[in-house]
């Protein structure tokens, strides 16, 4: 709602004049209009929408729809009109909505496309989600090794209205094997008698169909490429992801990640088109598990019943006690997670994060014993202060240990470190917070627990 075409194209549906929101149409960016459409969302409406649009718009904006509004959309349509829109569809996006479709919709659609289109949906429907194949796109720009300059302008001209980027043009021998790419200042810069071969960049960074796709985001970002090209395992150029898909997946991933920390089940729409039972499916397996971790805590409570009603000023102390172990956990936690993420951190780091931590967390609770030792100073008895004050360094101390030990844990048994954040480290260090509490007052008070 940030964009002046949105509000605009508000104004002008109100409006209602058929010629004037047609004509306006043709200006409004296509993120504008899908956003309206999405914000807005009625079937018949949305279709009377995309009705005034060109074709090629109409793909335009269908493929900046949610996947749940194009899935709607699409089983309202009539085939000709849908087969339509997948031909002026990126061939990414077209696989995309595909999937969707259920079978009988997709073998209408397909018995309408021309046969290369439906080689070329079909293997790229093919890759299994969560892969570079998923995401990539055909529509890339490939010129013949054998050529010159003046043949690659001539053919690029030719070819650039159907193709994704032309930024990067990648060179291909005659069993379209990749040679090299070309950027278009190459192109643009270099005589054109010159040949392909004196000009093109031979070293090439490239992914395979069957990668994972946060491997092409982390690629592309680190040598800040525009697109990658995507080749089999005999070097044949099938795809590229672009800069644009990469950050797709990026944020699809950080989602999901940040879903992970809470301990949500994955949400394949976003939090406003999911039903209420959706939502509660995401979130009770993990609530009803850490109900039944949290039990330790109440049984720690339970064994030190004797000393806690002896000094029962020590339950004052309980929940700042509890909650710096479980936030100084959640904070290394969310600390390593990340670092496996960005690749900064991998498993054999352990030892030494494990040792970095261990002089972080015995400051941090140095620190945070003597910020709770003044408030103790005015609250309770001078004995309790001693405890107070140890009890924070330990808990600290173990609930930073576990922040940091817990996701090297998980990848090593093959789970998602993301899962170790927040609350699934807070329950651990809650349960140990109140035996170490409630084990060092014991002691220093010279009380026995009971058996």
């Amino acid at each position: 709602m940030t964009y002046e075409g949105y509000e605009h194209l508000i104004d002008l549906v109100a409006q209602g004049d058929e010629e004037i929101l047609k004509a306006a149409l043709a200006e409004i960016p296509a993120a504008d209009i899908a956003e309206y459409i999405d914000q807005n969302f009625e079937v018949y409406s949305a279709l009377a929408l995309l009705d005034k649009m060109p074709s090629d718009q109409q793909a335009e904006v269908f493929g900046y729809l949610r996947p749940n509004n194009q899935e709607e959309l699409a089983s309202h349509m009539e085939v000709g009109v849908l087969a339509q829109l997948f031909r002026d569809m990126s061939s990414d996006e077209r696989a995309d909505v595909y999937a969707l479709l259920d079978v009988k919709l997709q073998d209408a659609v397909m018995r309408r496309l021309a046969k290369r289109e439906r080689e070329d949906l079909l293997r790229l429907a093919s890759y299994e989600e969560g892969t570079v194949g998923a995401v990539m796109t055909s529509d890339y720009a490939a010129i013949p090794l054998a050529g010159t300059v003046g043949d690659a302008l001539k053919r690029l001209r030719q070819s650039a209205p159907e193709k994704e980027t032309i930024y990067q043009t990648y060179v291909v021998d005659k069993d379209h094997r990749l040679q090299g790419v070309l950027s278009l200042r190459d192109i643009l810069t270099a005589a054109p008698s010159e040949t392909i071969e004196e000009i093109m960049t031979r070293d090439v960074v490239v992914l395979k169909p069957d990668m994972p796709q946060s491997e092409a985001a982390r690629i592309i970002s680190r040598y800040d490429l525009i697109a990658i090209p995507v080749v089999s395992d005999d070097d044949i150029l099938i795809g590229m992801v672009t800069f644009d898909d990469a950050m797709d997946v990026v944020e699809e991933e950080d989602t999901e990640s940040i879903h992970k920390s809470a301990t949500v089940g994955r949400l394949e729409s976003g939090i406003k088109d999911a039903s209420p039972f959706i939502i509660y499916r995401s979130r009770i397996n993990w609530l009803v598990l850490l109900v039944f971790a949290n039990i330790f805590s109440g049984l720690g409570m339970m064994y030190f019943e004797d000393t806690i009603a002896t000094n029962i000023a020590l339950l004052f102390f309980l929940p700042l006690l509890i909650a710096s172990g479980g936030n100084t956990g959640a904070q290394a936690a969310t600390l390593i997670v990340r670092g496996m993420a960005t690749n900064d951190v991998e498993k054999k780091d352990w030892l030494y994060m494990l040792g970095k931590e261990l002089l972080v967390s015995v400051g941090l609770g140095v620190t945070m014993a003597a910020a709770i030792s003044a408030v103790a100073f005015f609250r309770v008895d001078p004995v309790i202060i001693p405890i107070v004050a140890l009890s924070m360094v330990c808990i600290v101390l173990v609930g930073s240990l576990v922040g940091v030990l817990l996701p090297f844990i998980l990848k090593r048994v093959g789970w998602d470190p993301a899962v170790a954040s927040a609350p699934l480290v807070t329950t651990i260090a809650d349960a140990g917070g109140v035996l170490i509490y409630f084990g060092i007052a014991a002691s220093f008070l010279t009380l026995t627990p009971p058996a």
